[in-house]
Order: C-alpha cells, then structure tokens, then sequence
C-alpha cells in the first residue's frame, strides 16, 4: 500500500504533470515535493545584481516552485494530506536517491523531459538513473 510519494520538481512542465499525476492517482497520501538545486548548473541563472547571494537566490526560486505545487495538490483535494516541501543542494540523481532512502517513502513520481539521441547522451537522464538506483517503484510522467 502506498502512504507516501517523493515528487522531484524543477518548475519544467514535466514535473508538474507528475504533481498532477500524483494528485490525481495517489489523493490520500503524504508527500514531499523536492527541488535538489545542483552547483555545477543550478546556480547559472541567478544574477549577482540582485539581492543576496546564488544559492539564496536559488533557494528563494524553489521555495516559489514548490509553494506553487504545493498550492495546485491543495487544489486537487490533497488539502488534507501532509505536504512536505524539501530544497537541498547537490547532485540530483544521488540527492533523489538519498532523500526518498532516509524518508523511506513507497514510491517516487517523477516528469521526464523526453530527451532522444544526442541530447540525451549529453544531458542524460535524471529519472532514468534515478529508477536504476532505487529498489522502491518509481512512476515517470511525460
């Protein structure tokens, strides 16, 4: 029986039909959305001109993603669930990983960017290598 979902969301449509996915399949469970901001990229985006340092700036911006997600399960009748928004930083595949091992959660709903050939040897895969790591069920959304 499944009581409780690991949602990785990065603001990218992918993810947030996996939110809905979830809200959809799973109303009645507890779940912690996940934004892993990751060094190497995640912080290019930011600009220096504004207030407070890159990984602030990239904080305050998950923290947006995440209430926003948060907002749309409310939305979905999951007003009642627990919702635990959770940022960290690192590599994504391992922080994934790590978190849903220590939250010891049932399954873990993720959105795939749908990358093919060239694109995908170059960028990868971060839910195809999270299903390979995790011996929990993994649901990938597109």
């Amino acid at each position: 029986m499944i009581e409780s979902v690991l949602i990785p969301v990065d603001g990218s449509p992918q993810s947030s039909a996996a939110v809905e996915y979830a809200g959809s399949v799973f109303p009645d469970v507890d779940v912690r959305l996940l934004t892993v901001l990751d060094p190497v990229d995640g912080f290019a985006g930011y600009e220096s001109s504004t207030e407070g340092n890159f990984e602030t700036q990239a904080r305050d911006r998950a923290r947006e993603i995440l209430e926003a997600e948060q907002r749309s399960l409310e939305g979905a009748g999951m007003a009642d669930t627990q919702i635990e928004l959770v940022v960290e930083v690192g590599q994504p595949v391992e922080t994934i990983t790590e978190i849903a091992s220590q939250a010891d959660v049932d399954q873990i709903i993720i959105g795939s960017h749908g990358r093919t050939g060239l694109q995908r040897i170059i960028v990868g895969s971060v839910a195809e290598h999270v299903m390979r790591a995790v011996s929990m069920p993994v649901t990938i959304v597109r």
